[in-house]
């Protein structure tokens, strides 16, 4: 059974619903973030929402269904003098309960992203995914996103 937007509520995310983000984050086998629910860790889940939460120019997002979080996604703006100084939206830590997949939540939060973007006058929206995602990849380009970049990452930590 497909959610309908009409039984989707996006909303900005708050303090209260942490546990079950983290909840998402921690059961991401495949994302390789060292997530975790253990309760000693919950201080920096802490520290940083009030981070995202202070930034003008991030915004971290719920999927609610039926008073339950059953997706996220996190949007951040930034300006480059590239493009003329134009600004981008970059969406990262898609995800979207195990147990709700497939049935148009992560379709519609890509929308309301890109939604989002247009109605602010940006001219980009972009993510990156890791490359053991092939699912992900077929439903981002399904979503009109394009390969066109290579990524690189270096863990500091």
């Amino acid at each position: 059974m497909a959610v309908a937007s009409s039984d989707l509520l996006i909303r900005g995310a708050r303090r209260d619903d942490l546990p079950a983000l983290v909840a998402l984050f921690a059961a991401d086998a495949l994302g390789g973030h060292r997530d975790t629910t253990d309760p000693e860790a919950f201080p920096e889940y802490v520290r940083a929402f009030a981070a995202i939460e202070a930034s003008p120019d991030q915004t971290l997002y719920v999927a609610e269904h039926g008073g339950e979080v059953v997706g996220t996604f996190q949007t951040m703006v930034t300006t480059s003098l590239t493009g003329r100084g134009s600004s981008a939206m970059i969406i990262e830590a898609v995800q979207t309960r195990a147990d709700m997949r497939r049935q148009g939540i992560g379709a519609l939060m890509i929308e309301f992203a890109i939604a989002e973007a247009k109605g602010r006058g940006i001219r980009l929206v972009q993510l990156t995914s890791n490359v053991v995602r092939r699912d992900a990849h077929r439903f981002y380009e399904r979503r009109g996103f394009k390969p066109s970049h290579l990524g690189f990452k270096m863990a500091l930590k």
